[in-house]
């Protein structure tokens, strides 16, 4: 698994002094939609959020890639990463590249929802975690970020993805007596619940959280 280019894309989009800016004046365009007048602190808080979540991708795809060799999911998260690094490389995707980090909104969120959906099945069923992280909450937080109509056609590509690389056939094959065996074995993967989770404290006044 190669991530060298999308590592790259995001450092330069990022980093580059109009990311910052960009993001500040989406969040209070959402803010407004949601009949909220956010200060600048909370702006910022939320430009920190979304940058964070564009910058763990990388990370959790090799996450996911560690998770699923050590339980024998290894072709089939191939196939996931794959698919995901795929829609990295098409500039006009749904949220076109060209925007800066906004265009890489879409990407993130495919990445991160894909992976937490392996997760979610496997936890599903065999009882324990895939994965020391949970993005469930960040994403939540994304889809309203993003908003439709792309976030459905983002939930088409994920559900598609997860369908084809055969994860559910593969990890209900995990709930198998000599599997479950098996799984408990294996002190890396997870039985306790989610180790982290992406801060999305103080995001209540974008409009974005319940908190």
């Amino acid at each position: 698994m190669e991530t060298s280019a999308i590592e790259s894309m995001i450092h330069d989009i990022c980093s580059d002094a109009l990311a910052a800016r960009d993001l500040h004046d989406l969040l209070a365009v959402i803010a407004e939609r949601n009949g909220i007048v956010p200060d600048e602190a909370e702006l910022e808080r939320g430009t920190r959020f979304v940058t964070g979540y564009v910058e763990q991708v990388p990370y959790m795809l090799k996450v996911a890639m560690t998770a699923a060799r050590t339980v024998g999911l290894e072709k089939e998260m191939e196939q996931i990463v794959t698919m995901v690094i795929s829609y990295w490389e098409q500039g006009e995707d749904v949220i076109p590249d060209h925007l800066g980090i906004i265009g890489l909104l879409d990407d993130a969120y495919c990445s991160l929802v894909t992976l937490q959906s392996v997760s979610d099945h496997y936890l599903l069923q065999t009882g324990k975690h895939l994965f020391p992280e949970d993005l469930s909450t960040a994403n939540r937080v994304m889809r309203k970020i993003i908003g439709d109509p792309y976030v459905a056609e983002l939930d088409l590509f994920v559900t598609n993805a997860i369908k084809d690389a055969g994860i559910m056939q593969a990890v209900k094959a995990m709930a198998s007596v000599d599997k479950r065996r098996d799984v408990e074995n294996r002190a890396n993967i997870w039985n306790h619940g989610p180790a982290g989770e992406m801060p999305v404290s103080g995001l209540s006044g974008l409009g974005l959280s319940e908190d």
